[in-house]
């Protein structure tokens, strides 16, 4: 397997490249300044206000669960800026290249990593797919990062190369993990079946926020179900696009009476 990630560009073509070559890719400014700024304030609000009405929920760690780690859920209904990223040009772009089109967008949601943070369990997220695996991914993530991913500050760390193995790591699996280090507003895009996992926060002060959107082929049920959680406005006012990847308009699956839901 490879040893490194590749390093964040700004070329986008680069970006698809390295995204088809190594399973992953980081794109450095996808997000302007005034974006970005809207973005985290929005979901560090969300994340204070779930946490002042009792509704903070951690992210299992290991076995556990660790405090210092906060899942925001259903960032989709929380704030406009949030559908901007789900439909971001670059992110449809590089995840089209990959999974086709149409596919759906599973779940958006936000892991937020505080000091002191431990490290999430290996994995890899297409856990539902039974082995062994197709030799395509089935899904992948477009993740923004928020804040700054550093290695100190709890980014997510890869195994580079682990999706040609096609498999789940075992749980004896002896690996090196990687960071992928990148700045504020990065936009970082991986397959489905690369192994990785939140890193551990050794900082004292710093809180890593990335928010990710897990899309997949047409045919897996989203893990966040729309059509229960999704805040009306969402949809009242979605593209068309949109409303693909939430599963309104569909040719074939998740019909109504023989018609698409929209």
């Amino acid at each position: 397997m490879a040893a490194r990630l590749p390093e964040p560009t700004n070329d986008p073509d680069r970006a698809e490249h390295d995204l088809r070559e190594h399973g992953i890719c980081a794109v450095a400014g996808a997000l302007t300044a005034e974006t970005l700024e809207t973005a985290r304030r929005a979901l560090y609000g969300a994340a204070d206000d779930d946490r002042a009405r009792g509704r903070e929920q951690k992210f299992a760690l290991d076995y556990g669960h660790d405090n210092t780690n906060q899942r925001v859920w259903n960032v989709l209904s929380r704030a406009p800026v949030f559908t901007d990223l789900v439909e971001h040009p670059l992110a449809l772009r590089l995840l089209r290249s990959v999974l086709g089109w149409p596919m759906l967008l599973g779940n958006l949601s936000a892991n937020i990593t505080g000091p002191g943070g431990g490290e999430m369990l290996l994995h890899a997220d297409q856990i539902f797919v039974p082995t062994p695996w197709p030799d395509q991914p089935q899904g992948a993530n477009a993740a923004w990062c928020i804040d700054d991913f550093t290695a100190d500050n709890g980014a997510t760390r890869f195994v580079p190369g682990s999706h040609l193995l096609n498999r789940p790591p075992r749980p004896d699996e002896q690996v090196v993990t990687v960071p992928m280090e990148a700045p504020a507003g990065s936009l970082v895009v991986f397959d489905s079946r690369l192994w990785h996992h939140t890193g551990n926060n050794h900082t004292v002060d710093q809180r890593r926020a990335g928010i990710f959107g897990w899309y997949t082929r047409p045919i897996y049920r989203t893990q966040e179900n729309w059509f229960l959680s999704l805040d009306p406005s969402v949809r009242q006012f979605a593209s068309d696009d949109m409303l693909v990847l939430l599963g309104y308009r569909t040719a074939g699956l998740g019909l109504v009476n023989g018609a698409s839901p929209a």
